[in-house]
């Protein structure tokens, strides 16, 4: 593995552990956390959790409820565990090494009151392959594709549970596709970078068990023109504020 750094998110609430090369934690995950609605006793799955930011995020938003976390990349568990432990999270974050295909026992069907998760972005033999073969399995499908990943996170929720996903606005056909007949009240936020710009980020919210129509709603801007987070996403990114999806 490559030097690690460390880092804070939640403007300095989150200390995270991370490598210095391949795939780095940004804004994704912690935009994740902040559209999960987690409440006291919940119990949270974050599949592809890498070094645990969205678990770590949502555990300092909702200090009530209970985050498993599962990882392919045995050497980014090590250092989830490192950031559970780092942030004083032992025994509410819990980091797993598992495979999507054979999930650990503990993992039962149907477990979870909410799911979250970050999917590679790229589809198996799109764009070109990462050299470094950590950032390449976060950003690359492997053998499991996005169809494959959204079936195995709604199988984990309970009836009436909650699915939420960050992943590239381009990609949003291919992902209701996956979800069609499994969830309902999908709830579609573009993540625009400026006003007037094309949203290359999404997140989809979506309950198990429903069959409410779908709703797409303003979405929330990240930067002024100048650069700097608009107020509503400096609340989420450095506040810890939930985002509201009306």
């Amino acid at each position: 593995m490559s030097e690690i750094s460390e880092d804070a998110l939640l403007g300095g609430r989150v200390r995270l552990l991370q490598p210095t090369e391949g795939y780095r934690a940004a804004i994704d995950p912690v935009l994740l956390a902040a559209a999960v609605p987690a409440g006291d006793g919940h119990l949270v799955l974050d599949l592809g959790t890498g070094v645990g930011a969205a678990s770590l995020c949502l555990a300092a938003r909702v200090p009530g409820c209970r985050i498993f976390g599962l990882e392919l990349q045995g050497s980014l568990v090590a250092l989830a565990r490192e950031n559970v432990a780092l942030n004083g999270l032992a025994g509410r974050v819990d980091m797993m090494v598992g495979n999507l295909q054979a999930p650990p026992p503990r993992m039962a069907p149907g477990s979870f009151h909410h799911v979250m998760t970050n999917p590679p972005y790229q589809a198996a033999g799109e764009g070109t392959r990462s050299p470094h073969p950590a950032k390449a399995a976060a950003n690359s499908e492997g053998d499991v594709d996005l169809a494959a990943w959204m079936r195995l996170a709604v199988n984990m929720l309970r009836p009436k549970g909650t699915l939420v996903v960050v992943h590239r606005a381009d990609r949003l056909d291919d992902l209701l596709a996956a979800l069609r007949g499994r969830v309902g009240e999908i709830v579609v936020i573009p993540l625009w970078p400026k006003r007037g710009r094309p949203a290359k980020r999404l997140l989809i919210r979506a309950r198990k068990s429903l069959a409410t129509p779908l709703t797409l709603t303003p979405g929330l801007v990240l930067h002024e023109d100048d650069g700097r987070y608009t107020a509503e996403a400096e609340a989420v990114l450095r506040h810890a504020s939930g985002l509201g999806l009306a």
